[in-house]
Order: C-alpha cells, then structure tokens, then sequence
C-alpha cells in the first residue's frame, strides 16, 4: 500500500521569538497513502510542527534550522506564489474546529463553491455538483439542505465533515489536521476518523493526525511519533509504539486512553488493535 516517500521532514527546529526552540530537531517522513500520528499532550510543539509543514506558523515563530522537503524540493525555500500554489492543491490542513474558518453570514454552498472555483476554472453549476459529491463522500445526509445551510444550522460534527469534505475537494497528495476529533463526541468520532480512513483509498492521500488521543492514532495510523516539551521521544510503527513502548511518557499515554462506545480503542490484552467492529458498529 506505501510507496514513494511524499514528504521528510529533517532535524526541525521552531523557536518563538529568541526563546529556546519549542520544537527540537524532529525527523520523520511520510509515504504515500500512508497514515502517520502525531501524539502528545496540549503544549507538546504537535501542532506547530504540521503548521511548518505548510507555512503557517503564527506570528513571531520562525524555523532555526532544518528542512522539509516535498518529493524532492525543499519547501521552507519557497517563495509566497509557489507556497500558494500548494496550498489547497497539494497539501491541505483541517483544523480542530473546522466551523471556526467558516464565514458565519454565508451559506455552506456559497462558500464551498467559492472556494473550488479559486481552484478549478469551471462554472459555478460544475462547482456545485462537485461540492455535492465530496459531502457524500463523507457521508452526510440531505447534502443539498446542507449546502443552503449557515454555518450556525449545522452540528459539530456536521461542520467538521464540511471543512474535511473542502479540503480533500482539491484531492491534495498530504491532508494535515490538527486534531481533527477531540471537539466531537465519541459517536461523530468514531465516523470522522472512518471517513478520514475511507478518504485515503479513495483519493490516495496521505495523512499527518495530530492528536492527544493515543486511542484515535493507534486505530487509523501506519505509524506514531509521541512529542513531549518538543522532542520526538518515539517514533515507528503502529505496532512498534503500542506493543513496545520504549518511552515512560508512551505507557502513560496508553494506559490514559478513552473508551468508545465501551470499546476501548487501545485494549489492555490486545494491543494490536482488533477492535474495528466497534468503529463500524456506530
């Protein structure tokens, strides 16, 4: 199912202003069609590290030292048009709180033809039908309420598949998202990260998950790299992190995992992770 590496990232380091850096010397890499987590709990340097990967660090963060590099070119030497080219085309980000970066005064359509038309050249009724058809993909019902919906009409869970279906409109190679899941309640979960999995065959995306629920990554993940204080302390295969753990921080974040559905996500006699049923029961 993996194949050619897509994207690398060596030896990153992110500082805020002339502090120490908050992210330090990370290396890791992605393939194609491969799922990776991010774990690690609120503070840990996660979430700016995918923010580097597409440019999007807050003000004042700066990277001081390290490389990220996309097939074969080093991104961080970009210059802005071809960060915008992409942007939206070959990586796309889903944050926490997807309804946040919708407009609250436009509709769900308008919107989202909007934004497929800043990308495709086609009409606004092409534009439509396409929007429409990345909804149902993600298995949302009544997809045309929806699309003459305000962002306020909508659940949660609703808006977040709204803002997973906009970014894979563009069927980018990478899909960052930042913990894409821990504002839903465990059912909606249980259906986004289906929905992301699904979302990977379909179109042959590559997936970075940033999430403090070792449960979620361990589920859906080829691998997982724990952060702790900005440093990678694990790093391997789903397998490799949840059977052997190296790491005093990794047994503590498995032993703190969740339960769905009165399912446990990581089970204490099968690490392995066996317990789709529960997943697909929901």
């Amino acid at each position: 199912m993996i194949n050619e590496k897509i994207l690398s990232i060596n030896n990153l380091s992110i500082k805020y202003g002339n502090q120490e850096p908050v992210v330090k010397n990370i290396s890791i890499s992605i393939g194609s069609k491969e799922i990776i987590g991010i774990v690690g709990e609120s503070g840990s340097g996660k979430s700016t590290l995918i923010r580097a990967v597409l440019g999007l660090l807050p003000k004042g963060a700066s990277i001081c030292s390290g490389d990220i590099i996309l097939k074969d070119k080093n991104i961080l030497q970009y210059s802005k048009k071809e960060w915008q080219e992409i942007r939206g085309n070959r990586m796309a980000i889903v944050f926490q709180n997807a309804g946040g970066s919708l407009t609250p005064i436009k509709k769900i359509g308008n919107q989202f033809i909007e934004s497929i038309r800043s990308h495709f050249n086609i009409s606004k009724t092409d534009a439509y039908d396409k929007a429409v058809d990345m909804l149902e993909k993600m298995r949302l019902p009544d997809t045309k309420r929806i699309m003459n919906s305000y962002p306020f009409e909508l659940s949660g869970g609703m808006k977040q598949r709204v803002g997973i279906a906009m970014a894979m409109t563009m069927e980018p190679e990478i899909l960052l998202a930042d913990e894409p899941t821990s504002a839903l309640d465990v059912t909606v979960q249980a259906q986004v990260v289906k929905q992301m999995m699904e979302l990977r065959d379909n179109f042959n995306t590559s997936i970075i998950i940033v999430t403090h629920n070792m449960g979620v990554a361990a589920y859906m993940c080829d691998k997982i790299g724990v952060m702790q204080k900005g440093e990678l302390v694990e790093w391997g295969t789903k397998n490799q992190v949840i059977d052997n753990p190296r790491c005093e921080y990794t047994k503590k974040l498995l032993t703190a995992v969740p339960e769905l559905e009165e399912c446990n996500l990581v089970s204490r006699e099968r690490t392995n992770i066996e317990n789709k049923e529960c997943y697909e029961a929901v």
